[in-house]
């Protein structure tokens, strides 16, 4: 499996939440409502069974609680996980920290990044900077997903390949308003938001690649686009059973490019591992929600807390 299948699952919020706003409108479908009642902390039910459920952990001291939840960006929209442990967390936090920030202003500070980042220059296209055999690729993937051939020659091949790695997977049932991250949201009313990163800074990991490399992450995409969404079905089943150990088997296998797992995942999980160190100082008690990949496997972001000292305990 290539890099592209990883970065869909693993990485940027944004970008996924961009191709779904503009490939198609679906209703949110969500699960039944609970009671905007505050649990504390304290009385938070801890089961040894871990694999009853999407995995959720916590690091705590004397005053402060944080838990870690992984999530996926886009859903079926049938799809049941919300369940009471992880309601319990997330009624007991006081605040809740995603990615970024997902207010009411998110697409359009996303539609005007994708205007001043992805576009290419006046003049050039994205299959002019293709082989032939590449653009022959490269059209027969559109064609599968009934595109034009031109449908993306004004953007950068960054932003192309993050689109034809989504695509598929709306146009087969899943969901970024189902996605985990508008579900908790939704279900947090009005408590805190926070957010670890800014939507220009996810954009910018991916803009900053170099040109070969990202046609590189391009063409495994239009090569994978019959893949995309069998492979999803696998990693979403691992994290619907909790089976943190085989989502990270099957996320190794889908990232093979060394600088761009630095960026989308090692960096960023040790800058989160640093931010919650820090938060650490302040009493309290909040619910992270991160991408699935960022909380499995070996460079997690627990692995970076445990250096720091920092021991993470697996509640669900």
């Amino acid at each position: 499996m290539k890099s592209f299948s990883r970065t869909v699952t693993a990485a940027l919020a944004p970008i996924t939440l961009f191709a779904g706003t503009t490939a198609c409108a679906q209703t949110q479908t969500l699960p039944s409502p609970v009671p905007d009642t505050k649990v504390p902390a304290s009385e938070l039910e801890i089961t040894d069974d871990t694999g009853s459920g999407p995995a959720l952990w916590s690091v705590s001291d004397e005053d402060t609680t944080i838990y870690l939840f992984g999530t996926v960006h886009a859903l079926p929209k049938e799809l049941e996980w919300y369940d009471g442990v992880i309601s319990k967390a997330l009624t007991s936090s006081d605040t809740i920290v995603t990615e970024i920030d997902m207010g009411p202003n998110t697409e359009a500070a996303i539609q005007q990044l994708v205007v001043s980042k992805a576009l290419l220059p006046a003049g050039t296209t994205l299959r002019s900077l293709l082989s032939e055999e590449q653009t022959t690729v490269y059209e027969a993937s559109l064609a599968k997903l009934g595109a034009p051939a031109a449908a993306f020659d004004q953007v950068e091949p960054w932003f192309a390949g993050i689109t034809l790695a989504t695509l598929p997977l709306i146009q087969q049932g899943y969901s970024p308003d189902a996605g985990v991250e508008n579900v908790l949201l939704e279900k947090a009313g009005d408590k805190k938001t926070e957010a670890l990163e800014t939507i220009e800074f996810q954009f910018g990991i991916f803009d900053g690649l170099p040109q070969a490399s990202q046609i590189e992450f391009l063409m495994e995409a239009a090569e994978g686009v019959d893949e995309v969404k069998p492979f999803l079905d696998k990693m979403v089943a691992e994290w619907v059973a909790g089976d943190a150990d085989g989502l990270a088997e099957l996320m190794n296998e889908g990232l093979s490019d060394p600088e761009l797992a630095e960026q989308l995942l090692y960096a960023r999980n040790r800058n989160w591992a640093d931010w919650i160190e820090s938060r650490m100082e302040t009493p309290g008690t909040l619910f992270i929600a991160v991408g699935a990949g960022h909380l499995a496997g070996e460079k997690s972001v627990q692995d970076y807390l445990e250096e720091r000292g920092i021991i993470s305990a697996r509640i669900q």
